[in-house]
């Protein structure tokens, strides 16, 4: 069944177009006797040149009036705790809400990172048992915890990359890595950030990597392979053991990018695979939020002969205490402040803690199991195909194409997209990958129930015979949302976009 959806709509104005001189919400109590005796003229404390010259121009709100107005901006949102979020190679699942209440716990929240180590002993020990687990569930020896997110990984995997065959004398020589056709965006600029250049190779008619193509394209200039496992079609590449003895057999690396992990965790380890550098993406396949700019977490593992190069410090344990290891003389430097983005790293954490060996092996086959149950009953659906290996079997997402429905309607997988909206489903990822025109990348997750997954698909059933009986409404599409279908082309304009109340009352005296 469809459900009829009606998202909240507030003709919210701008929090500094509401209010009015001199309400107050909150205040700030002036420093007492004590204080000023210890510290003095507070004011002189701020460096004459750091200080405001007029006051603030800040919003004069009750209390009130900002819990309403945010409460309101909050009914216009949407997100996993709403409903269903197919986004696919995002893997948008569902976040235990315990992990929250861990990572919101004071000892989490209000320790530093400048404090001695004897006070933060509970801390390494969380990370330095996260490090090992991570090691165990990928095959690898080592990992930093460091990087921000999965691009920041990435960046730093190439930084190994570089550094490893610097360190044999042939970074001169070894200046190309290939990426696949298929490959998510961030490989090749993370690549091309890291000085070298990209190598593409075609995928075939399975929507694996072409093996004569990669064959072809290594030589004594390569200086590595990125590649994610099962790619970005959801395709499992199953000669992966033959493609690591090309690219090792002329002196390359491969890195695993673990954007897709969700499909294999607990399953099948990169290591075995023959990967040499993995990232993984706390913030998806590990349970923590996901969206909105972050915070997120993407560490890098590597084998032994690697582990040398790895960013510093290191958490180290004596058997008595824990500690930070900056003595790393070939270590490619430190890639973030201090140790990361800690309260994720304590999401993910309770998340491997609470689910153990069996559960995470469960978060695969259910994710795997619900992506092929909606290959079957999508490939019945007039106006979508599904390219590539039509009858092999998806992990985590599948990638439909609605080329059909543009040649027959008009109607394009932007459309299809606005218009999944009126029932209350998030979007798919649209046009990506680029090797499948109209693309619709679809990840349900193993959070997603049957019966939502079956509401998706009567959705998308409903839109495709409005698509053919009156396209009119599916490409005005959408009608039922807080915002309505947008002048993309206007909205992608720099003279359009106010992103600061300064911007706002720049452009408003024009």
């Amino acid at each position: 069944m469809v459900k009829e959806f009606q998202q909240a709509k507030w003709l919210e104005p701008l929090i500094f177009e509401i209010g009015g001189e001199g309400r107050i919400g909150h205040i700030v109590p002036n420093p007492d006797d004590e204080v000023k005796k210890e510290v003095g003229d507070i004011e002189k404390l701020i460096p004459e040149k750091l200080r405001r010259k007029d006051e603030p121009k800040l919003p004069e709100l009750s209390e009130v009036e900002v819990v309403q107005h945010y409460t309101r901006l909050s009914q216009m949102n949407y997100g996993v705790d709403t409903g269903f979020y197919p986004l696919g190679s995002c893997t948008m699942k569902y976040n235990p809400r315990i992990n929250e209440e861990l990572a919101s716990m004071e000892e989490v929240m209000w320790i530093h990172p400048y404090q001695d180590e004897r006070t933060v002993q509970g801390a390494l020990e969380l990370m330095y048992k996260l490090e090992r687990w991570l090691a165990e569930i990928t095959g690898m020896h080592r990992f930093t915890l460091q990087p921000a997110a999965g691009a920041h990984g990435e960046f730093t995997g190439v930084q190994l990359i570089r550094a490893y065959h610097e360190y044999n004398g042939e970074l001169d020589k070894r200046d190309e890595i290939i990426v696949p056709d298929s490959a998510h965006g961030t490989n090749p600029a993370s690549a091309a950030m890291g000085g070298f250049k990209v190598i593409v190779v075609p995928s075939n008619e399975n929507g694996c990597v072409d093996i004569e193509a990669l064959k072809a394209a290594v030589s004594e200039r390569t200086a590595g392979l990125m590649l994610t496992n099962p790619n970005t079609l959801g395709i499992f590449e199953e000669r992966i053991e033959e493609i690591a003895r090309i690219v090792h057999d002329v002196g390359g690396l491969l890195y695993y990018d673990g954007a897709n992990l969700n499909a294999i965790v607990g399953k099948v380890r990169p290591g075995d695979m023959g990967f040499d550098i993995v990232h993984l993406n706390l913030h998806k396949t590990f349970g923590t939020p996901h969206g909105g700019g972050g915070p997120g977490a993407g560490p890098i593992g590597v084998t032994k002969e690697l582990e040398k190069f790895l960013p510093v410090p290191l958490v180290e344990y004596d058997g008595e205490k824990y500690y930070l290891d900056w003595d790393r003389p070939h270590s490619i430097g430190k890639v973030k402040g201090f140790y990361g983005n800690f309260n994720v790293l304590v999401k993910a954490f309770a998340y491997i803690l609470a689910l153990g060996e069996e559960g995470l092996k469960t978060v695969a086959e259910i994710s795997v199991l619900n992506t092929n149950y909606l290959v079957k009953k999508l490939k019945e659906i007039k106006g979508f195909e599904l390219p590539y290996g039509k009858d092999k079997p998806r992990k985590h997402e599948c990638v439909f194409s609605a080329s059909p429905l543009k040649r027959d309607t008009k109607v394009r997988a932007l459309n299809v997209a606005k218009r999944l909206l009126d029932f209350g489903i998030h979007a798919p990822t649209m046009y990506f990958p680029l090797i499948v025109h109209e693309a619709l990348m679809i990840e349900p997750t193993e959070t997603a129930t049957k019966e939502q997954m079956d509401e998706f698909i009567e959705s998308l059933r409903k839109i495709s015979e409005e698509a053919y009986s009156n396209p009119e409404i599916v490409l005005s599409a959408p009608h039922n949302t807080s915002v309505t279908k947008l002048d993309e082309a206007m909205a992608a304009r720099p003279k359009t976009l106010f992103l600061t109340w300064k911007m706002y009352l720049k452009k408003s005296s024009e």
